[in-house]
């Protein structure tokens, strides 16, 4: 097809704004998927993505669409809405011309339709603004179409006004996504250049890249090479997505399609990279290709030390479909052997785990998650601290260096100043604010969807975002404020190793890097939880919070005493006094030897201890 009628746009846009319904109601007006195989958010196939309400993996569809007498291919690449799904999302972004934003008439602009639109408008995308669920009967279409031209600068005229759920306003969609949104450029004859913005993998056919084609061609049989890993292969099957792997032989420059490396390693074949032909090739690769860069560790281990090997098994199967799941084998004295695990942010962690125990019928244990620190040591040594036992001696440690964020909240504004609270505590430091809109009419109502809205930036640290910071973000604002984040830099922290030791033995699944400030109440009121949920033994059990070699808080578990004076039925003193001395020193002995068992929900205590 020429590709003066190929339009390739995505459609980005706050969680839970109509993203995919939309998606559902384009690709039914198009007619390119069967009205009886329909279901609800159709491009989200995993039961995790259908009960969240939220893209975990992307997708990308090819369409056809009849306007004025053309015949146009649209190319639809799904995104995912979360930001620690971001580096995708840049990717998707890259491979597009157009973008859909989309907000809900009734909520208004949040955090990440801000971040959405700005990432799009820095890839010079061509927006089209789009007003969802004007069917409400909370919905403001007037209010909220004033703060987008507002903000982003659009005309009031351009804004689209439509119900996905109720189908009304697709067809003005599709006629504005092809009037407005630019055709790809890219000559088919130059050198083959193509980004890949996704990949999945499959069993029979290997690591499938979804690429978009920047300029030349590929045809199946192809001797391809990943210019950013130097892996070189046959392409053994090039198509399109109806939304299904439609096998057609050739992609050429413009659109956007699957090739199928037949590699078993997604490691070969990563997102961002260029692909381009073995000889005769390209020699620069398209810009913009980072490695995705992982924020959040924590340990998994199997609650039964049996399934370990199923364990392992489950992770590599799922990091052919995740290429930015890490994990190498690690050992704990308390939990046996498990893994450490990388993860893109808090969510990710989530997923994974939940992935795991789901789809593999694992029960696991969860360490408490931790950032990745830098050390530079005394030497001028720079190290890498993804595991609190990793942490060197005080005495060998120059400073210590931990990961910042911006952080970009929305929010009425009645609640400003829980949420400056909130950040006080969080160590965070306070940048700018702004009013986003001002008070109307009904701004003295009761409901807070009236209040002007209000953004405002923080400097935080990421380690007091990882636990429930997104929960106390909706607890303070009744669920009306809206995040979103981005890394920034390293910055020097006044932090500390918190061990717990367990009559005397450090757990060092249960050590935790912490500010300094909050060492001493955090360890006191760990151990006072620790207390409650390790369970009492023959012997006495000594609970410890140290920083290094100094001991900051201490809580006993008394022993279970048993009555072995029971059977004595008289006699004299000395026979009874006989017996307690034995189980004195049976006590004694069995502390020295005996082992404390540390049950799940001494791990659960750890996590609510943060909050």
């Amino acid at each position: 097809m020429d590709t003066e009628n190929i339009r390739n746009f995505c459609i980005i846009a706050h969680i839970d704004h109509g993203k995919s319904t939309l998606a559902d109601r384009i690709l039914e007006t198009t007619g390119t998927v069967d009205p009886r195989n329909m279901t609800a958010q159709f491009l989200d196939q995993m039961d995790l993505e259908k009960e969240r309400g939220i893209t975990i993996k992307g997708k990308a569809v090819r369409m056809t669409f009849h306007e004025n007498g053309e015949v146009y291919q649209l190319n639809l690449i799904d995104t995912p809405g979360h930001v620690d799904f971001g580096y995708e999302v840049s990717r998707a972004l890259a491979a597009c011309e157009g973008a859909i934003l989309v907000v809900d008439a009734s909520q208004g602009i949040q955090a990440q339709t801000l971040a959405n639109a700005y990432l799009a408008l820095g890839h010079d995308l061509m927006i089209l603004p789009v007003l969802n669920k004007i069917d409400l009967p909370f919905a403001d279409p007037e209010r909220i179409g004033s703060e987008m031209v507002q903000l982003f600068g659009f005309d009031s005229d351009e804004i689209v006004l439509t119900s996905a759920k109720e189908g009304i306003g697709i067809s003005d969609v599709l006629s504005s996504i092809v009037k407005n949104i630019p055709p790809p450029k890219g000559d088919p004859k130059e050198p083959l250049k193509a980004l890949i913005f996704d990949s999945s993998y499959d069993p029979y056919k290997g690591v499938i890249a979804y690429v978009r084609i920047f300029q030349g061609s590929i045809a199946s049989g192809t001797r391809i090479k990943m210019m950013g890993s130097n892996s070189e292969v046959d392409a053994i099957e090039v198509g399109v997505f109806r939304p299904n792997l439609e096998d057609t032989g050739m992609l050429t420059a413009g659109e956007v399609g699957y090739i199928a490396t037949g590699l078993k390693t997604v490691r070969e074949c990563r997102v961002g990279d260029t692909i381009t032909t073995s000889s005769n090739g390209s020699y620069e690769e398209l810009p913009g290709y980072n490695p995705q860069k992982l924020v959040v560790f924590a340990g998994l281990y199997p609650s039964e030390g049996e399934s370990y090997q199923s364990l392992r098994e489950a992770l590599e199967k799922l990091q052919l479909n995740d290429a930015a799941l890490s994990f190498e084998p690690e050992n704990s004295q308390a939990l046996g052997f498990g893994f450490r695990c990388g993860f893109l942010g808090p969510l990710h962690m989530e997923i994974v785990q939940e992935r795991l125990e789901r789809e593999y019928n694992l029960e696991l244990i969860a360490t408490s998650p931790s950032v990745a620190y830098k050390a530079i040591a005394q030497n001028g040594e720079e190290l890498t601290i993804a595991n609190p036992s990793e942490m060197p001696h005080p005495g060998q440690l120059n400073k210590i260096l931990e990961p910042w964020l911006l952080a970009t909240i929305i929010t009425p504004s009645r609640y400003i100043g829980s949420i400056m609270e909130l950040m006080t505590n969080k160590r965070g430091n306070y940048k700018r604010i702004e009013y986003l809109t001002q008070v109307n009419a009904q701004g003295d109502s009761s409901d807070p969807a009236y209040d002007a809205r209000v953004l405002l930036e923080f400097e935080l640290p990421l380690a007091e975002l990882i636990i429930d910071f997104y929960d106390q973000i909706k607890t303070r604002s009744q669920g009306y404020a809206s995040l979103d984040y981005d890394m920034i830099d390293y910055k020097e922290g006044a932090l500390v190793k918190l061990d717990v030791m367990l009559n005397g033995k450090v757990v060092d699944a249960l050590s935790f890097i912490v500010h300094k400030d909050k060492s001493y109440a955090l360890g006191r009121n760990l151990v006072n939880k620790l207390k409650d949920v390790i369970p009492r033994q023959m012997f006495e059990v000594a609970i410890q919070a140290a920083l290094g070699s100094r001991i900051i808080a201490r809580e006993t578990i008394r022993p279970l005493r048993k009555n072995v004076l029971a059977k004595c039925y008289g006699g004299d003193i000395t026979r009874k006094r006989k017996l307690l001395e034995k189980q004195a020193e049976g006590k004694k002995r069995l502390k020295t030897v005996g082992q404390v068992e540390v049950p799940q929900e001494a791990f659960l205590a750890l996590l609510n201890n943060q909050k």
